[in-house]
């Protein structure tokens, strides 16, 4: 080939590479306008108004809070403690950031997320929804901070808050290391969540995470976080942790937040918790949690099973999840009546007076956890401490108990409806999770379902004392013989119920 023919041809291999690259940005930035569109309208159909931090905000963040004066003070003091340099220093607090600061994406929030949420919610639950007190949510100002504090039943707990409030918030949840696994990570963090690591005490990275907390505050993203700190093992409420509370309000010591903050209640419950038994393993013995491989073959095989009844029409759902939003409390109102200048004292005299806040935030949120029918059917069940239990008495304890809910201002999901229908509802999951049998008009409580039916009655054990206080779950359950024998049929089998 001669020199110009060598030239014709690097001449076009030029062309044709500029063609190209030109062709691959022009195509990314038509789909880059796409998804904007589609962002776009997806914030106006959920009605949703967000603040340009939140999309900005791993960006945003990482530059603030590596320019943060409290962060740079934790930085030297790790640094002179461990005896590192400040350079190496930084190289973990940013790798605090990049594992802490999450990366919200509109469309995975709300057409991946919700519509994935509302697919599995509904397949699995019928979703009710109640409003305590909605005035005083609608007279909270628009410019106020809004933070949701609920009570952690289940790992469904951020799916159903997400789902319910998906019509105008963006809720960015607090999440603990177990969804710190691919593929979730990535997905959590798309839905705006933050992670944090539980249990772990370096004074550097609990720095780098309160004022991480205090800016995200600061910018008005709203934000929702379990007080309990983990899930429960026995069905009640347990005992507040203050880390995140403590953060959140020592917003307001910032001279230029001039907004306030307001605490939403919420209370939720289920006819069945997916992780119930696994729980109250935990709960007789901490040392019988499943390892990673073992909980991923669990899931796996949960979900096969439930795709595989899905299939055939045999999936049945689980009963009623229940959310209940209670009345708001302003932190500033709070803080009028708290000492003077609280938030500005050491941790260790502050934290005695956060803690009467957290106390009188949980009692909020029990005050509305729902009552559905599992629950009140267990706690009728238990009241009789006995074994096998006539059918037409415990109906009318399921009766006496709702009417001293109703009478305490609980909420009953169904409330008006016949006490028979509300049985019928907790029977069909009671006998699905193999829990009493019904031999006659007798009702019996199985050994093996007596711990699951504490856990249900629990959950609403606050509002109702039933009875002096029970024994601890113990295996010993499981080993009781003094059952009456049981024929196969009766009204139970043969029921449809």
């Amino acid at each position: 080939m001669t020199l110009t023919g060598w030239l014709a041809l690097g001449l076009g291999l030029l062309a044709a590479a500029a063609v190209t690259l030109w062709l691959t940005r022009r195509a990314r930035a038509v789909l880059r306008e796409r998804f904007r569109r589609a962002a776009r309208n997806a914030i106006h159909q959920f009605r949703t108004r967000l603040a340009r931090y939140q999309l900005q905000q791993h960006r945003l963040a990482k530059d603030v809070l590596t320019r943060d004066a409290t962060v740079a003070a934790a930085v030297r003091a790790h640094a002179a403690e461990h005896g590192l340099s400040e350079a190496r220093v930084w190289r973990r607090v940013n790798e605090y950031i990049d594992e802490i600061v999450p990366h919200f994406n509109v469309l995975s929030y709300y057409k991946l997320g919700y519509n994935l949420a509302k697919i599995v919610l509904n397949l699995l639950y019928k979703v009710s929804v109640d409003y305590q007190d909605e005035a005083a949510l609608e007279r909270i100002p628009k410019h106020d901070v809004v933070i949701y504090l609920m009570n952690h039943r289940s790992n469904a707990d951020y799916i159903v808050v997400a789902y319910v409030l998906a019509y105008g918030v963006q809720v960015s949840y607090a999440v603990g290391e177990w969804a710190r696994v691919w593929p979730l990570e990535y997905v959590f963090k798309s839905f705006g969540a933050y992670f944090i690591r539980r249990r772990f005490r370096e004074p550097l990275y609990h720095a780098v995470l309160e004022r991480y907390v205090q800016l995200i505050t600061r910018n008005s993203v709203t934000q929702g976080f379990f007080p309990e700190g983990r899930l429960s093992r026995d069905g009640r409420l347990g005992p507040p942790k203050l880390g995140l509370l403590d953060y959140i309000c020592r917003t307001v010591h910032d001279p230029e937040f001039t907004r306030d903050i307001w605490f939403v209640p919420v209370g939720m419950n289920f006819d069945r918790v997916l992780e119930d038994r696994s729980l109250i393993r935990e709960l007789i013995d901490e040392r019988d949690r499943p390892g990673r491989l073992a909980q991923l073959g669990t899931v796996l095989s949960y979900v096969t099973g439930n795709l595989i009844r899905l299939l055939t029409g045999r999936l049945k759902r689980y009963g009623r999840a229940a959310v209940n939003f209670g009345t708001p409390l302003s932190l500033r109102h709070w803080l009028a009546s708290a000492p003077a200048d609280v938030l500005s004292w050491p941790k260790e005299r502050r934290l005695p007076e956060l803690q009467k806040l957290a106390e009188e935030l949980l009692d909020r949120i029990g005050a509305i956890i729902p009552v559905t029918p599992v629950p009140l059917a267990a706690a009728a069940l238990l009241s009789f401490e006995q074994t096998a239990i006539p059918k037409e008495a415990l109906l009318e304890r399921m009766d006496e108990l709702r009417d001293r809910l109703l009478e305490a201002n609980g909420k009953v999901v169904r409330g008006g409806a016949r006490i028979g229908d509300i049985w019928d509802r907790a029977w069909r999951m009671l006998r699905m999770r193999r829990l009493v049998v019904v031999e006659g008009d007798t009702v019996v409580v199985l050994p093996r379902g007596r711990p699951l039916l504490e856990y249900y009655a629990n959950s609403i054990a606050h509002l109702l004392p039933i009875r002096g206080p029970r024994l601890p779950f113990h295996k010993e359950h499981e080993a009781e013989r003094d059952l009456p024998r049981l024929r196969t049929g009766g009204w139970g089998a043969g029921s449809g119920a």
